[in-house]
């Protein structure tokens, strides 16, 4: 019987997409789980694109909201803007009235992942206000808490995430995860598919 873990992102300027894929490699390191990353589509259009030097998408798929209900458990990532999860990623959750009416996503177990420019630009917020799609779909919200350790402590350099999930400070676009961010994004994964695959045997 195996897991399968979707976790799925938008990422305008990559810094999501590193956390995506450490996060896979997390999940993939527990034995009976399948990961698989998405990305949800893009809302605004190339020339706006262009003048905020956005770098081109990646050749990651792009996931359309009927495809949620074949995970097993969902991890969802995104930059934060003004707080909260960017427009491109409320539009796809804005999508999914369809899967709310039949009840597709109940029970299912999530999680969050994020990216902020800045220390104090919503590494709590983020998630905090996030929870709100999780909760009408019915979907069990899964932080990390304390679970990472030491690494949750670290105060000698800057750190993002917290224990909602795992996260990463942008800063002007030129700051990249720090190893101790994707130590945290791989933590994720693995804690996550471990209580999907035990949510996935008890059912």
């Amino acid at each position: 019987m195996v897991a399968k873990v979707y976790i799925v992102y938008y990422s305008m300027y990559g810094h999501v997409e590193k956390l995506a894929q450490e996060i896979k490699k997390g999940a993939e390191s527990v034995e009976g789980v399948e990961a698989k990353v998405w990305q949800v589509p893009e809302t605004l259009p190339e020339e706006v694109l262009g003048k905020m030097h956005a770098p081109p998408k990646t050749d990651v798929p792009i996931i359309t909201p009927d495809e949620l209900s074949h995970a097993d458990g969902l991890l969802f990532g995104f930059p934060t803007r003004f707080g909260m999860m960017s427009a491109q990623f409320k539009a796809f959750l804005d999508a999914t009235g369809g899967l709310w009416r039949t009840q597709a996503l109940a029970g299912k177990p999530a999680g969050i992942f994020y990216s902020t420019g800045s220390q104090g630009g919503g590494q709590e917020t983020t998630p905090l206000t996030a929870i709100t799609q999780l909760v009408h779909h019915g979907m069990l919200f899964v932080p990390i808490g304390y679970s990472f350790g030491a690494g949750m402590f670290e105060m000698e350099q800057v750190k993002g995430g917290s224990p909602y999930g795992a996260g990463t400070y942008a800063g002007d676009g030129s700051r990249q995860p720090s190893e101790l961010e994707l130590a945290q994004a791989f933590h994720q994964g693995k804690y996550f598919a471990g209580i999907a695959k035990k949510l996935k045997g008890t059912a």
